[in-house]
């Protein structure tokens, strides 16, 4: 890991790996993934943008939204949040799925929502939350998993907008990396 991207996080400076996708893309590479001081950081900044939509209810696609999740619906006083699994479990039969093909990956994935988690959205009003967006196939998929269970999106938060994705009205998110 030669190249570093270095990007300004709500006034913490973060030096990200600059790592190749299949795709022949580079990606200045976010992991929050066992950093807890990183995650607590930004969940923070992160929940005070969400309040203001007084979502109901948050929801994540495993695995990397998982922890950021968690801080923020902890910050916000929430008990739950929906979980997005890309492996059907065996408690799962019973819920529904939708495809995507996210840059990370560049191949067709499959997200499932337990019943339980269709419960939780029916009827109410939806903050996304995840750790990077880019090309917005993992939020559309969400999206689609939030109506299909009856909710409402009513916010869209990410610690990274990546791309284009810094010139989208209807994201929050607390910095923009360019694909290099």
């Amino acid at each position: 890991m030669d190249k570093i991207f270095t990007v300004d996080i709500c006034g913490r400076e973060e030096r990200l790996p600059v790592l190749p996708l299949p795709s022949g893309v580079n990606i200045a590479f976010f992991n929050l993934h066992g950093n807890v001081e990183l995650t607590e950081y930004c969940a923070k900044h992160i929940a005070e943008r969400v309040k203001k939509y007084d979502p109901d209810v948050l929801i994540t696609a495993e695995s990397k939204g998982l922890q950021i999740t968690h801080c923020v619906a902890r910050n916000m006083g929430q008990k739950f949040y929906a979980v997005a699994r890309k492996n059907k479990k065996l408690y799962m039969q019973d819920g529904i799925e939708v495809e995507a093909k996210t840059i990370t990956t560049g191949e067709v994935q499959h997200l499932y929502l337990s019943a339980h988690d269709v419960e939780l959205i029916k009827g109410k009003r939806v903050a996304i939350i995840d750790d990077v967006i880019s090309t917005g196939a993992a939020n559309a998929a969400l999206e689609q998993l939030v109506a299909m269970a009856g909710g409402n999106v009513v916010c869209r938060a990410f610690v990274l907008a990546e791309g284009n994705a810094k010139d989208r009205k209807d994201v929050e998110y607390l910095a923009a990396i360019p694909l290099l």
